[in-house]
């Protein structure tokens, strides 16, 4: 999206925030596992850091994609100072054909960008073309089902939301990061109900989804307490929904 043009190095800088390695990348990639020689589409891919992940760890083939120049410009950046494979591209993924056929499709922060249900079955047509027959997809994603007194939460983490309730669908979310020097900045997503996610899903050919709870690593405890992840863990800011291709 547009907006992440203006604030690609600061979408950058917020992986320092605890919540984004110790309980989102922890949970994320160990739900993917081994994907030594598996074929990746990582869409919404920022500035990169699962794409080059995955080819350290063996994937045979990875394609970053994501809307946003700035943030591709970042990855490629990386690339270039360490090269690892990876290929990038500039793409709207509402609008993506197929560029291959691939083991997995994961994202990061995609789907909480569709305002409506027709803008999100074609986020998810394009994730279903570059599959290969009975291929996962594995997407991180803003919790839907997070309760709206709870939103405030969120903030000792570096998180913030809010929106004007009640909540319907189409309802834009503003979620803000909070960078540790005490910077902020802020996205707009979009609320729409779990049960219009599990039924788009199903209509663009996929299994019935499974929302997985973000965990907490054993050194993001050591580091920071489990007091500290409490209501983290109660709330469930994030969540990640995990299928695959009928």
């Amino acid at each position: 999206m547009a907006e992440y043009d203006t604030i690609a190095n600061l979408f950058q800088a917020s992986r320092n925030l605890p919540f984004r390695w110790h309980s989102e990348a922890y949970t994320y990639l160990n739900l993917i596992g081994n994907v030594t020689g598996l074929k990746i589409l990582d869409l919404a891919c920022g500035e990169g850091v699962y794409s080059r992940y995955f080819k350290q760890q063996g994937a045979a083939q990875v394609v970053g994609v994501d809307i946003s120049p700035e943030m591709i410009a970042l990855a490629r950046a990386a690339e270039i100072q360490n090269p690892f494979g990876v290929e990038y591209l500039v793409a709207d993924v509402t609008e993506l054909g197929k560029i291959g056929e691939f083991d997995l499709v994961v994202s990061s922060y995609l789907v909480n960008h569709a305002p409506d249900r027709p803008t999100l079955l074609k986020m998810l047509q394009a994730i279903a073309r570059n599959l290969h027959p009975q291929g996962r997809t594995i997407n991180i994603t803003n919790n839907l089902g997070q309760a709206p007194e709870t939103f405030n939460i969120c903030a000792p983490y570096g998180f913030t939301k809010t929106a004007q309730l009640p909540l319907t669908e189409g309802t834009p979310l503003e979620v803000g990061f909070i960078l540790p020097d005490g910077t902020e900045f802020k996205v707009i997503d979009f609320y729409l109900s779990p049960r219009t996610y599990e039924q788009t899903f199903l209509q663009a050919g996929f299994a019935p989804i499974d929302w997985i709870d973000p965990e907490v690593s054993p050194e993001g405890i050591q580091e920071w307490g489990e007091s500290y992840w409490q209501d983290w863990l109660t709330h469930k800011p994030i969540t990640i929904i995990s299928t695959q291709l009928i």
